[in-house]
């Protein structure tokens, strides 16, 4: 699968997005090293701290299935009717990318046309790990 190909499947995602309160919808699409692909979008909640991620639910039901070596992770994002040139993961869905996707893991940030690829380490500098504890 083609970092597009990739991008094209979290932008699909989106469209599932529920954000009825920020109306900010998110999509992930996650590569694993099977080929397979998993996608999630943002799901929000009243009680905001219930609010689970894209790139989070992307990855938990990747993990849930069995599934445990990642290639790739592919987010789109902006306000509802426009696509963000750059839409980054928040603090709490960066520290699950370390925790499953740690280092060189690749993660391609912006949209459909235009994209770029980042590091989980380049994401979040300073890691707190399981060696951490």
């Amino acid at each position: 699968m083609t970092d597009s190909e990739l991008m094209a499947a979290a932008q699909r995602a989106r469209k599932h997005s529920y954000a009825p309160y920020s109306h900010f919808r998110v999509g992930a699409a996650l590569l694993t090293k099977s080929g397979k692909v998993y996608t999630g979008c943002n799901i929000e909640n009243a009680a905001f701290s219930a609010t689970v991620c894209a790139e989070r639910t992307a990855i938990f039901k990747a993990m849930s299935e069995g599934e445990h070596e990642f290639e790739a992770l592919a987010v789109v994002g902006g306000r509802e009717g426009e696509t963000a040139d750059f839409c980054a993961p928040c603090g709490v869905c960066r520290q699950v990318i370390t925790e499953f996707c740690p280092g060189d893991f690749k993660i391609l940030l912006g949209n459909e046309t235009k994209f770029k690829a980042y590091t989980s380490d380049g994401l979040l500098p300073f890691t707190f790990t399981k060696q951490d504890l």
